[in-house]
This record gives C-alpha cells, sequence and structure tokens, in this order.
C-alpha cells in the first residue's frame, strides 16, 4: 500500500509540474492550448541531447531545458500565439492541435521514433532505507523538487508584485493598461514560463516515462484530466488534481482484477469515471469557482 501511495505521490508530482502550464494558460490567459504537451516533449529530448552529445547530468539537463523551452514559448507566443487571443475556442483548438502534429513529425524525423533512454545522476539511483522501507532515490527526488516548485508558484502567484498585475490583466485586460500595466509583456512572460514549466516537466519525467514523438499525444488527455478535475482559477486545485489521479493511475496499475483468467489493468477507467463524476456534479473542477463567483 505504502509503495502504491509513493509511486503514485511521484507520479502526480510529475503530472503536475506538467500541466500547472496548461492551467495557468487557461485558467488565467483564457487560451486553450493543446500544444503544451509539446513543450514538455521539447523538454525532455532537450535534457536527452544535454546528456548524450555533451556528458551533461540530468542536474544541468534541467535548468538549460527550462530555459530554452521557455525561450521557444516566448518566441512562438509573439510570432504565432498572439494572433489567436482574441479568436474563438475551437479556431485555438485547431491551431494548437497542428502545432501537436507537426512537433511530432519534426521530432520524428530529427530525433527518430524510438523511446529515449535516460539514465539518472548514480547519486540517485538505487534505493533509499527509511524506516525499514525502500524508496526509489529518484523518485524521492522528484518528490522534493516538485513540492518545493509548487509553493514557490503558489507563493509566486499570491505574493509577489508580478503576480498581482497578472491577476489584474486577466479581470479586465483594458482597465489593467489604463493602470498602466503592460498586459501583452505580462502574457508573453506568463505563457514563456508555463512553457518552460512544461519543458521542466518533461526532463524531469524523461527518466520515467516513456519518451517518443508520441509523448504530446499520449499526455494530451491527462493534462485535460488535470486541468477539468482540479480546476483553473487556481493553483492548488490542478495540485490535488494531479496527486488524486496519480494515485488512482498508479494503483489501477498494481491492483489489476482477474477477469476470465486475464489480468485487467483499471488505472484509465478509474481515472475517466473521476473525470465524468467530477464534470456532472463539479463541472469547474473540485476547486473552481462557480461562474459569478
Amino acid at each position: 500500500m505504502l509503495t502504491v501511495l509513493f509511486d503514485g505521490l511521484a507520479y502526480g508530482m510529475l503530472l503536475f509540474v506538467l500541466a500547472v502550464g496548461l492551467s495557468v494558460t487557461l485558467g488565467l490567459m483564457n487560451f486553450i492550448n493543446l500544444a503544451h504537451g509539446a513543450f514538455a516533449m521539447a523538454g525532455g529530448y532537450i535534457a536527452v541531447v544535454m546528456m548524450q552529445k555533451f556528458g551533461l547530468s540530468l542536474f544541468w539537463g534541467l535548468p538549460v531545458a527550462f530555459v530554452l523551452t521557455a525561450a521557444l514559448g516566448a518566441f512562438l507566443e509573439r510570432t504565432l500565439y498572439v494572433h489567436l487571443y482574441d479568436k474563438p475556442h475551437l479556431d485555438q483548438v485547431m491551431f494548437t492541435i497542428g502545432l501537436v502534429f507537426m512537433s511530432v513529425a519534426a521530432v520524428d524525423y530529427f530525433m527518430g521514433a524510438s523511446p529515449q533512454i535516460v539514465n539518472v545522476p548514480a547519486s540517485l539511483e538505487g534505493h533509499l532505507d527509511i524506516g525499514g522501507l525502500s524508496f526509489n532515490k529518484y523518485r524521492l527526488f522528484v518528490i522534493a523538487f516538485c513540492a518545493l516548485l509548487t509553493v514557490a508558484l503558489q507563493l509566486g502567484l499570491s505574493k509577489t508584485r508580478f503576480g498581482s498585475r497578472l491577476r489584474a490583466a486577466v479581470d479586465d485586460a483594458r482597465v489593467a493598461r489604463g493602470l498602466g500595466i503592460n498586459v501583452t509583456t505580462i502574457f508573453a512572460l506568463t505563457f514563456a514560463f508555463g512553457s518552460g514549466l512544461a519543458g521542466l516537466g518533461g526532463a524531469l519525467g524523461s527518466a520515467i516515462f516513456s519518451l517518443d514523438p508520441q509523448f504530446p499525444l499520449k499526455f494530451m488527455i491527462y493534462f485535460l484530466v488535470v486541468i477539468a478535475v482540479g480546476g483553473t482559477t487556481t493553483i492548488t486545485g490542478p495540485f490535488f488534481a494531479s496527486i488524486l489521479l496519480g494515485v488512482a493511475d498508479v494503483a489501477g496499475k498494481y491492483y489489476r482484477p482477474e477477469i476470465a483468467g486475464y489480468k485487467i489493468e483499471i488505472g484509465g477507467f478509474v481515472i475517466y469515471t473521476i473525470m465524468v463524476l467530477v464534470l456532472i456534479f463539479r463541472p469547474q473542477g473540485l476547486f473552481g469557482r462557480a461562474p459569478g463567483k
């Protein structure tokens, strides 16, 4: 049971870092960016290249993945995304879906279709015995790293001047501009930061997930489930939704019922059941605010 909780917590933490950037762009900027997984894949491949081609450790690959993916996000936001902010959501969906397939084709061409094998640093290999229990060192590192990042994000959005300006720009961009807030710059930095977080999550998860050109398509639904269950009005919602879904998914893979002599994996069934129930009884998400409140 503890193993399931531990692995589910590590998976949920990674899922949060991967999905929180989408929560920011969708919830705060009201932009549906289904290409968010492509930025996560970019971060994973950047970390792989740093380690395989340049001999850097994963510790160096993480900040490089964040910075380069954030820079890529800033470039695309200024050249492409900025023209879609005022368009209908269907246009945004079709545009970003197109970017997903373009990124899949590009990575398949330049990096190949085979899954990438990532070796964790020697200091994070093996297991750590605590109180008679054995924990994977890398997953412990992921949990600790993601927990610190979550706290920093929450404080940054709620306690800093930039966070208050972002909320003001989202609530009423015209009034925010009248108060001297550069809404264009705020949105560009926010989009770049969200993209960088996706890249950071992709780099962190490269040693756990299967990193291949189909990554954005495989995890797109997970990002959307996190947003649907947790809501988009806070950071807290996607965080707890990620933990809930991570534990549920891992538990569904560990405890597989046997039907007619076959072991059935029910992780996906559990996740989608949770999503459907939340959408029926709380369409705004477990931690989201209802419209008009």
